[in-house]
């Protein structure tokens, strides 16, 4: 591991900021890279001293030529793909979407292709949007089940997922796709499905909150997925494989529930309402287990109570806010 250099593309995200924090803890060499330089995302998650570990590159992915120039600089030799542009941004201006996720994605996929002896697999960021609420029929979803997205972002993750492929057929490329649902935890501020996230840290800091959607929701605690990525950079797999990850289904009225029964003081405080995220809501993913073993799964609760701690903590770092 001393010889290991993980560059995470989209570092300053969420889903970056977790996966760059968990390697930063461990003592691994991590390259920061992203269109953004604000790092307050994973100043929720390190100390100052850890963070100082991290290697920032402020870079846009649909360069390749700078893209490629940090591989070689910092000697990578991991590359967990992550960057994306998310809704609404994405919906707001397709062609850039296109530029980060797919023209982004092609090069990250050439730019290892490049590199094999040093960079054997790249493991990206698909999405559960490749799928519509009717793919699946109402059964998990199979990781190889073709899907019919019904959003332009949909659409160019699974052209990403294609590309994949193809790197793997004709360059030996080997890559591994995780399609992840709703990402919870702290550092998920933006978005429609942020809004179980918002809610935990507007109960942490004592302020109502409304979610603006409902129903049932498909969550996965963003340390979770952070430590699936890792692993799938650190397995020996061969091939192109594409996978679903199971997390926890729960209504909203659940998820309310939870927040409440954590943060007492919240009670009532916390509304929700809202047409329901027009994904499937089961997956099946004994496939991935076979790539890396048993997943890791904090339960929803536990997820609440985690992600609480780390909004309070911060809080108090802050001091009372006067005014």
């Amino acid at each position: 591991m001393q010889d290991e250099c993980f560059l995470v593309t989209g570092a300053m995200g969420c889903l970056g900021a977790w996966t760059v924090g968990r390697l930063a803890r461990e003592g691994t060499r991590v390259v920061a890279f992203d269109a953004h330089d604000d790092p307050h995302r994973l100043r929720l998650l390190l100390d100052e001293a850890t963070l100082a570990c991290v290697k920032p590159v402020r870079g846009d992915i649909a360069d390749a030529t700078q893209l490629e120039a940090t591989l070689d600089g910092y000697g990578v030799t991991h590359v967990i793909h992550l960057a994306a542009l998310l809704h609404p941004q994405f919906k707001a201006d397709p062609r850039r979407g296109m530029a980060v996720n797919t023209v982004g994605g092609v090069n990250v996929f050439e730019a290892a292709a490049r590199r094999l002896q040093r960079i054997p697999r790249v493991v990206y960021a698909s999405s559960i949007a490749v799928y519509s609420a009717e793919d699946g029929g109402g059964a998990a979803v199979p990781h190889d089940l073709l899907g019919r997205p019904d959003t332009l972002y949909g659409v160019y993750k699974q052209a990403e997922e294609g590309m994949a492929r193809v790197y793997w057929q004709d360059r030996g490329l080997a890559s591994i796709g995780i399609r992840p649902a709703t990402v919870f935890g702290a550092g998920r501020d933006n978005g429609l499905s942020a809004g179980p996230t918002l809610a935990v840290q507007a109960a942490a800091e004592g302020r109502p909150f409304h979610i603006g959607y409902g129903g049932r929701s498909h969550l996965h605690y963003a340390d979770d997925l952070a430590r699936v990525f890792i692993a799938c950079a650190r397995s020996s797999f061969a091939g192109a494989g594409v996978f679903n990850v199971q997390g926890t289904t729960a209504t909203m009225e659940e998820i309310v529930t939870a927040i409440e029964a954590e943060v007492p003081a919240a009670h009532g405080a916390i509304t929700f309402g809202g047409p329901q995220l027009q994904l499937p809501q089961d997956f099946d993913d004994s496939a991935l287990q076979g790539v890396i073993g048993q997943l890791p799964r904090t339960p929803l609760r536990e997820a609440i109570r985690q992600t609480r701690a780390i909004f309070s903590a911060r809080r108090a770092e802050r001091g009372p806010v006067h005014g």
